[in-house]
């Protein structure tokens, strides 16, 4: 896949503009969207993700048009999981509805920086080091069991980064908010605010789905353009997202198991196309181990939608069942 310097700059130009007329929305008049407001948002940035599919389709064929949906698709899936967590850091720290949607802006933006020095690490480090797929492999499938073992999606309490329990301790803060101030003088003193508080954690929980979300993408595409758009587009809308479902996400109780079996598909194809092209010396001599099969993107992308699609349905039928027997 050839990508010029031209189609990379106007890619990120493109979705520069718009994240600066969000930020401008959002900036001019923090307040709690509605729900035709969430809905045509989340439905132009979901329709731009497909166009982007469908020329990626025919600019460079279907199998990249494939990559790039199921990476989408595997992104978007987890940024869900990561709208569980901001839930409950919402709730943590008390954020008034009207500059949640400031929170999660800027929690979006960094989560976009982080996954942008991940995809350029990850890139960087695959072109040096083809048995990385190895590690990364073994890392999903490590994160798949960690995840199936947490069950079905609960309540769980927020469990604090240690870089905001390190903020909580170093820095003096004040009880009350200041509309989406950061910090303000009490007493001749500088304090910080809880809104500071609440963006520390965001960027810490970002950092830390970077870790399972960027070697998950790269299990499905070798392709960093493909990779960085993937994400881009499955982090657009999710602002919305987040007040279009709110307490409507805790009915997707099945997400952790579902993610889990997602995860180990991706883990597992990724250490049988490391050894289809095998290259550490110990094994085979360092040649390709023929019984390996080199999992088709076709196939990638019908489980993930297989896969998500079972985990929505059975979790609405359990939260209706329990709902009636309740």
């Amino acid at each position: 896949m050839v990508v010029t310097p031209l189609i990379w700059a106007v890619s990120l130009v493109l979705v520069g503009a718009l994240l600066v007329v969000d930020v401008a929305v959002v900036a001019r008049r923090p307040h709690i969207p509605t729900t035709a407001e969430c809905l045509r948002y989340l439905a132009f940035y979901i329709g731009l993700a497909v166009l982007f599919g469908l020329g990626v389709w025919a600019a460079w064929g279907a199998d990249y048009g494939g990559q790039f949906y199921a990476g989408w698709l595997t992104e978007y899936s987890l940024s869900v999981d990561n709208l569980f967590v901001f839930l409950l850091i919402m709730g943590k720290f008390a954020v008034p509805r009207q500059y949640q949607q400031t929170a999660l802006l800027v929690g979006i933006i960094l989560a976009l920086i982080f996954r942008g020095i991940f995809i350029w690490a990850g890139a960087a480090v695959i072109d040096a080091f083809s048995w990385v797929f190895y590690a990364f492999g073994a890392f999903l499938v490590w994160t798949a069991i960690r995840v199936g073992r947490e069950g079905e999606s609960g309540d769980d309490e927020f469990r604090p980064p240690l870089l905001l329990r390190l903020v909580q301790r170093w820095f003096p803060a004040t009880d009350e908010y200041h509309g989406v101030r950061l910090t303000v003088v009490e007493h001749g003193r500088r304090l910080i605010t809880p809104m500071l508080i609440v963006l520390v954690a965001l960027g810490a929980t970002d950092l830390l789905f970077a870790f399972d979300s960027i070697p998950a993408i790269f299990g499905l595409t070798s392709e960093p353009y493909l990779v960085l758009m993937a994400n881009l587009f499955a982090l657009m809308g999710l602002r919305q997202l987040y007040f279009l479902l709110g307490d409507l996400l805790k009915r997707l109780v099945y997400l952790n198991i579902g993610l889990a079996v997602l995860l180990g598909f991706i883990g597992v194809k990724l250490i049988l196309h490391a050894l289809a092209e095998n290259e550490v010396p110990f094994i085979n001599g360092g040649e390709p181990v023929p019984w390996a099969p080199d999992v088709p993107t076709s196939v990638s992308l019908a489980s993930i939608v297989l896969i998500l699609g079972v985990t929505t349905v059975a979790s609405l039928a359990k939260t209706r069942r329990d709902t009636r027997t309740g």
